[in-house]
């Protein structure tokens, strides 16, 4: 689910500065003030979940983030928290 992906800080930052526009590894060490392998290994994890996609630009790689998925996990997020709400107050018996 996404919450587990951006509950890493790192993750969450390159989430946000990739909300700004696209940007590629170099962006995003200079933004973040990270070292690179730290930045492609967090770039790496968030590519495979699907939340951010590559478009290749000569030698680089531009990262964008995946809106649809963050879009269903909006939606997912706050049919929970509805859920949540509803049931606050709700108490099983214990056996």
């Amino acid at each position: 689910m996404v919450a587990g992906l951006l509950a890493d800080p790192v993750r969450a930052r390159i989430v946000r500065v990739l909300a700004r526009g696209p940007a590629c590894v170099c962006h995003l060490v200079e933004d973040l003030d990270l070292k690179q392998p730290n930045v492609s290994n967090h770039v790496r994890v968030l590519r495979h979940a699907g939340l951010i996609t590559g478009e290749n630009r000569g030698k680089f790689t531009f990262y964008h983030l995946n809106h649809v998925m963050l879009d269903t996990a909006a939606a997912q997020l706050s049919e929970l928290a509805a859920t949540a709400r509803e049931h606050a107050e709700a108490r099983r018996d214990c056996a």
